[in-house]
């Protein structure tokens, strides 16, 4: 039997967390070395997690202790602008994990690997430092990247989001008496997503996010101007062709609906409609945030790391 390779988890409190918890506990090779909350310092993990077997408990190291605790691998699960310092302790240690950082801290640097491995893979040459896309940004691409060489101007990205995607810190977009009944527009110009879609497909995105009332799943409708006239069979092929071969990657004639990829672990994209004229293409793409947009993805770009199958330990 091949050893365990040992995973790190830190910011294990949050709903990311928890799902990269559930499904490191059922991977065949991943075995979780350590698990850092301060809020649950010194509880168990399988109290807060079923399916959890063993004694591991949460704990709340210093981060300068982190590259001393023997981790293979290392998952940042932290709010945006929290990994530098930690990165910079492995560093400072001589110390080379494999790092996936969650938030959006290394996504525009290019010393990083950028890990939308259905776009992205045939980048990945064994690099340490993993930068996992957002979950808006990962749809947005899907959904555009097949008819990336035939835009004209930019692509107006609509979104909605449940609110699992605020995080558990308290605020409007998470607070379920103001969500009730609404719909909840914010940052409507220069979202961190608008700037990572737009940087990694070298094309401009305008993007327009919104809160709903329920807890996970998203949805983008996209409207693509094209340089010139499409046939509806033709752009389907596109998808076709581009994502015949993804696991996680299904393309449907109807538009996905937000409520049926919950708890699902791939990308849904349909709704193909075009104008009269062919020059404009309007598509949906949903997906589980925290499953596709977060865990799930970090896992693929886990399991490319080590060399082992992609799609090993996510329920396809």
């Amino acid at each position: 039997m091949s050893a365990a390779i040992k995973v790190g988890l830190v910011g294990a409190r949050g709903y990311t967390g928890a799902e990269l918890i559930r499904l490191f506990a059922a991977h065949p090779r991943f075995e979780l070395a350590f698990v850092t909350s301060r809020e649950l310092d010194g509880q168990r993990v399988a109290d807060h997690n079923a399916g959890f077997a063993g004694g591991l408990r949460y704990s709340s190291p210093d981060y300068r202790d982190l590259p001393g605790l023997g981790a293979d691998a290392v998952v940042l699960a932290l709010p945006n602008g929290k990994a530098a310092h930690i990165v910079q302790q492995f560093d400072d240690a001589g110390a080379d994990p494999v790092i996936v950082d969650l938030s959006a801290d290394y996504r525009f640097d290019d010393a990083w690997y950028y890990g939308l491995p259905e776009l992205t893979r045939a980048r990945y040459a064994g690099q340490l430092r993993i930068s996992n896309p957002g979950c808006y940004a990962t749809a947005m691409q899907l959904v555009i990247a097949p008819m990336l060489d035939a835009l004209a101007g930019p692509v107006q990205c609509f979104g909605v989001s449940g609110y699992s995607g605020a995080g558990t810190t308290p605020s409007d977009k998470n607070n379920v008496e103001l969500l009730r009944d609404n719909l909840m527009p914010y940052a409507l110009a220069g979202h961190v997503h608008e700037r990572e879609v737009s940087r990694h497909l070298a094309h401009p995105v305008e993007f327009m996010p919104h809160v709903a009332p329920h807890f996970r799943g998203l949805t983008i409708t996209a409207n693509l101007h094209l340089s010139r006239s499409f046939v509806l069979d033709e752009v389907l092929a596109r998808y076709r062709d581009r994502y015949g071969g993804e696991p996680l990657l299904r393309v449907q004639d109807e538009a996905p609906w937000v409520s049926r990829i919950a708890g699902r672990h791939h990308v849904e994209i349909g709704g193909f409609t075009l104008s009269d004229d062919g020059r404009r293409l309007v598509a949906v793409a949903t997906e589980d945030n925290l499953l596709k947009g977060a865990a799930t993805q970090a896992l693929q770009n886990l399991n490319m790391a080590f060399g082992l199958d992609e799609f090993l330990g996510i329920p396809l």
